[in-house]
Order: structure tokens, then sequence, then C-alpha cells
């Protein structure tokens, strides 16, 4: 199927649907405030709002490997995009996490936190799904958006992704929901050129301060690695000076931190 590499950021952002700030939720509710979601057992993909008669054809591409115990975790769905609408290269899924920073961290519990929140197919879901999101600058605590290619869980013990690392910008606060927009936007629109070694993207709003990530399948392709870097460089448009850092998940899984001990590039 077609992609979305000859569509630019520019593109996106003219078909961007505005942001109303009274969908904002408030404690304790769905960061997703949007009405347009069918939920399957607790796993939400984006309405396609298309003819009666288009409904035939959409129900053929869902997919459900559930392990058949309706374990959301082990779920794949494919979700495709409506009639006309403008397909992605690859379809991706958002999740959401929450932690007590004073509770230890273990992959199970890290797991038990995580929540999909939607998949998108289309440009077009993709900007009527991300309209109704909360802004990352809006969330408090310590709170995490990840937007993970389907099937990629964001977990450094996931097949996909324990060969790999991620590139890390820490940022101040304040500027995480603009540079989150321009880095998910690179990543739809396949500006990295790396093939399929994109695995996903994650912002971590911290108490002193935001964190961008992006992560890799193959930690140890320096050229690889070193195209991911460049093109963050270009499309957050960071100075020259910036302070970069790299870490693998076999790192993280032995010190169990996701930001400590980490490799530093300027």
């Amino acid at each position: 199927r077609c992609g979305v590499s000859n569509l630019s950021s520019q593109w996106f952002r003219a078909h961007e649907a505005p942001f109303n700030s009274s969908l904002l939720p408030s404690a304790g509710r769905s960061v997703y405030s949007g009405p347009a979601v069918v939920t399957h057992a607790g796993y939400i993909s984006v309405e396609k709002q298309t003819p009666q008669d288009d409904n035939a054809q959409e129900t053929d591409c869902h997919v459900d490997n559930a392990d058949g115990n309706n374990n959301n975790n082990n779920r794949r769905k494919t979700v495709c995009p409506g009639a006309g609408e403008h397909p992605l290269q690859y379809n991706y899924t958002f999740w959401y996490s929450r932690r007590t920073p004073s509770r230890p961290a273990s992959s199970l519990s890290y797991e038990q936190n995580i929540r999909q929140i939607g998949t998108v197919a289309s440009v077009e879901q993709f900007w009527r799904f991300y309209s109704h999101l909360v802004r990352p600058g809006d969330l408090s605590g310590h709170s995490d958006f990840h937007l993970f290619k389907e099937g990629i869980k964001p977990m450094w013990e996931d097949e996909s992704n324990r060969s790999g690392g991620k590139w890390i910008i820490r940022l101040r606060k304040g500027l995480a929901s603009r540079f989150w927009e321009n880095i998910i936007l690179a990543m739809l629109g396949e500006q990295f050129m790396v093939g399929e070694e994109i695995c996903g993207a994650v912002v971590s709003i911290r108490f002193q301060e935001d964190i961008l990530s992006i992560w890799n399948r193959t930690s140890n392709d320096q050229t690889t690695t070193s195209r991911i870097r460049d093109t963050l460089r270009r499309v957050l448009n960071l100075p020259a000076n910036t302070i970069m850092e790299y870490k693998t998940h076999n790192d993280s899984l032995r010190d169990n931190s996701s930001f400590r001990n980490t490799k530093i590039s300027v």
C-alpha cells in the first residue's frame, strides 16, 4: 500500500484539526476525550466515518490475534484507512503510562501501567485522534505518551526493541508539546529514511524536566543511529551544541533505568 514518504510535515499541518482546550480531561479521566472511537474489550481504535457500504470492505481488514484470554497486551489489530484517506506507511498505536516515582519499578509493574489508547492507519485518522489527546505539557506528575508501530510494545523486552536503543533529548519545561508534535510528524512522514529501524517515540513528563526519546531496532548499527541523530537535529531545529544521549535497551535492563548512565553525543 502507498505510504506517506512523499507527504511532508507541512501537509500534515495543513490537515490538522483544531484542538479544543475544553476537551482536556480533569484528574482521574482518560487522556483521550474524543467521541470518534470504537472500544473492543478495552482496546480503542479510531472509528472511520465512511458511508455504510464501505463498512463491509473495512471489516475484512480487522485482524484479531488475541490469545483467547482477552489479554489486551497480547492483542494485535490491524486498523485500515477509510475510503479516500491517505494511508500511513505503518499503523501506529498511542500508549499512555503513569506511575508513582517513589515506588520501585519492575518490568511487570511497568507492563501493568501502560495502556493502549488508540491505533491509526491514515493521516486523517491521526489528526482526528490527536486533536482529542491532552498535550504532553498539560500532563502532570510522572507521565509518558508513547507512539509505536502497531504490534510493538513500548518496552525494552519487546522482540523488536531488545537489540536496539534510543536517542534522548532533555527539554526544559514548556517545550514538550511542540517538540513531541514535531518528532511524531517526522516519524509518521518517514523523514528518518532508515527503513524499518524506527520503532517509536516517547515523551516523558517529569518534575524538573521533560524528555523526548526515539527508539530504534539495532543499537550497534552506527550508520543508522547517526542518521537518526542527524534527522532529529534537523526536524527539531536543535542548536549545533545541543547535547544528545544514546542508551541501549540492554543497558537499561541492566541498571533498570531509562535515562541514567547514557552515552553523550554533541
